[in-house]
């Protein structure tokens, strides 16, 4: 049985690891990387999607990256207990026609036994910037 370390229930440095990993998985942009620290048969709530299992998230983030350029993320610790962590973010990226955004939100994650993430619910909102405003 895969396991993602740390596993729940949570402390404060446990969640802060686990929060600290995600980032770090998500600013590598590499959508089969980030998928397995979902389980198989994870889901998630992004914006207006819903997305169920690995294969549906691999593809979510290929596509994500084809838009968000320069993608570039910071999650922050809001809340945990048990097995759930609640997680404030923004991340900035720009389209193809140059123009960047803030995207701010918050993301409530729920992880079995073995440390893998079953479901995220993501709620986000995107702010156009100017290039000279941006902090990531």
């Amino acid at each position: 049985m895969e396991k993602k370390y740390p596993l729940p229930p949570f402390t404060e440095e446990t969640a802060r690891q686990k929060v600290q990993m995600a980032e770090d998985a998500w600013n590598s942009k590499d959508p089969v990387k980030i998928s397995l620290a979902y389980s198989v048969d994870t889901e998630w709530r992004n914006r207006n999607q819903f997305i169920n299992g690995r294969t549906e998230v691999q593809a979510f983030l290929q596509d994500k990256w084809k838009t968000e350029l320069d993608y570039k993320l910071k999650k922050e610790l809001w809340a945990f207990g048990d097995n759930r962590i609640a997680v404030r973010f923004e991340y900035e990226y720009r389209n193809e026609a140059g123009q960047w955004f803030r995207a701010y939100g918050n993301e409530n994650w729920e992880f079995d036994e073995n440390g893998l993430m079953k479901k995220r619910y993501a709620s986000i909102n995107d702010l156009s910037i100017e290039e000279e405003d941006r902090r990531l």
